[in-house]
């Protein structure tokens, strides 16, 4: 009998378009996550008998780290003055003085960090939004996701396994599988192999979440890149269950491009 898991990624407050409330203002909104996340509760509703599982990750961040504009200054001195979100920072241009660590202890450490994510070739240091700070209402996960999936967990008898990525404040952590640079010293950056193995006990893993720019392209290619089955096709993309951050719609494109020439798949939440 075919077995299907659902892998949703960061469903977030903080990721999603919803209007200011009372209990919060989204910090880092994707255009079109909220209809996403409402797409993927009623697939989660209507699939309720046959979703054999849902993993869901949760990017969780301190407020100082250092992809956040509380870690950085640009310049130094009594002239040093606030890094905007939306900066890239290159190991350069820390070199050169442009940009430095509030505390300046952490200099060398912040300058192998970004020497080895360079050399990677995948990402450049984004100073973002404080966001999904633990504890906040940023951090929760979208309201009709999470009423979708209790209502899974108590008529299955089961619980979502949870996923929790980014509490290492020294390097960032785009993908549920593992941090852009793994800290020798802290075995939640390294590899997750026994989530992947998991993942790939089933026949199909459906994967929606936001944002498909970042954090489910660096989950989804990490999982590809390490799936002990090697099949690829058992991935299925859920194209409207996912959104760009906006400015990097090209890059969303080329991941599901690039993942269906490997043969993963793709499909609307409705068809499923």
């Amino acid at each position: 009998m075919s077995s299907t898991v659902l892998l949703l990624i960061d469903p977030q407050n903080d990721f999603c378009d919803l209007p200011p409330s009372a209990q919060g203002m989204p910090a880092l909104p994707v255009a079109g996550a909220d209809a996403d996340m409402q797409r993927v509760a009623a697939l989660i509703r209507r699939r309720q008998a046959s979703l054999d599982d849902i993993v869901v990750t949760l990017d969780s961040h301190h407020r100082v780290d250092v992809a956040h504009p509380s870690f950085w200054q640009a310049g130094d001195g009594a002239a040093a003055q606030a890094v905007a979100p939306f900066t890239p920072i290159t190991a350069a241009q820390v070199r050169a003085g442009a940009f430095a660590p509030r505390d300046a202890a952490a200099l060398p450490r912040v300058l192998a960090y970004l020497d080895e994510l360079e050399a990677q070739g995948r990402y450049t240091l984004m100073v973002w939004p404080v966001h999904c700070e633990i504890g906040t209402w940023g951090h929760n996960v979208h309201s009709a996701v999470r009423v979708a999936y209790n209502a899974w967990e108590e008529a299955r008898v089961c619980q979502v396994r949870k996923v929790v990525k980014g509490t290492n404040p020294w390097t960032e952590h785009y993908s549920a599988m593992q941090a852009e640079v793994p800290d020798a010293n802290d075995p939640d950056t390294q590899l997750n192999r026994a989530l992947i193995a998991h993942l790939d006990s089933f026949d199909t893993i459906l994967i929606a979440g936001e944002a498909s720019s970042h954090c489910v392209k660096a989950t989804t290619e990490h999982l590809a890149d390490h799936l002990p089955s090697g099949r690829l096709s058992k991935l299925v993309l859920l194209t409207d269950g996912m959104s760009a951050v906006t400015g990097f719609e090209a890059q969303a494109q080329a991941f599901i491009a690039g993942m269906v020439a490997h043969g993963a798949r793709t499909a609307l939440c409705a068809d499923v």
